[in-house]
């Protein structure tokens, strides 16, 4: 297991940079175009991502980002 140490800044300014990168994944995760397994791979990159957000941010912000089962069981 690694470590880091942050300060109160940079802790605000890695809780921007994962969610503009969450917000991203779940606007291409709506588009038709993109094929189901580059699909497959956004949403384990947005799992690994909230893993992350959830260990920073407050309760009220992860229940923000947090994925409905539907989304999950829409797609197979």
């Amino acid at each position: 297991m690694i470590g880091m140490l942050l300060n109160q800044k940079e802790l605000k300014e890695m809780e921007y940079l994962i969610k503009r990168e969450m917000d991203e994944i779940l606007f291409d995760l709506k588009d038709d175009r993109i094929d189901h397994i580059v699909k497959r791979a956004m949403e384990e990159r947005y799992k690994i991502l909230f893993s992350l957000f959830q260990r920073m941010a407050t309760p009220a912000d992860c229940l923000k980002y947090m994925r409905s089962r539907q989304h999950r069981e829409k797609k197979g």
